[in-house]
């Protein structure tokens, strides 16, 4: 099949049945496997409900919902961070350290030279 021959009703509507056919196979696929863990839950004794609900009595934690998370607050924005590199023949200039490299440390790297000597407080 050459696809460039074919009109674009043509292709939507073939994009139509291969987005079919591959919902039509990970069902039978999902189907298929289920039976197959159910089966061998069943030569174990147990079902599947008892092997699923029993992930939390075996000690193995579920992943808490976003609901119960407990999460930091959000750090507060209070303007740009001081500086920690500065430049080394403008001092004026600096880089906090976070975020996107300025090209002038981004060059100092690339001659081997340490970042630590940028250091604010190295006094340079």
């Amino acid at each position: 099949m050459e696809l460039a021959k074919l009109s674009l009703t043509e292709l939507r509507r073939l994009q139509s049945r291969v987005e079919t056919e591959i919902r039509r196979r990970s069902d039978s696929a999902r189907r298929d496997l289920l039976k197959k863990v159910q089966k061998m839950a069943a030569e174990e004794g147990l079902s599947l409900s008892d092997l699923l609900g029993s992930a939390s009595s075996t000690g193995e934690e579920k992943q808490p919902s976003a609901a119960k998370r407990k999460t930091k607050p959000a750090a507060k924005k209070n303007g740009t961070l001081p500086a920690k590199y500065r430049h080394p023949e403008n001092p004026a200039v600096g880089w906090s350290g976070r975020g996107r490299k300025p090209q002038w440390v981004i060059d100092w790297l690339a001659q081997d030279k340490p970042l630590a000597e940028l250091e604010a407080s190295a006094g340079k």
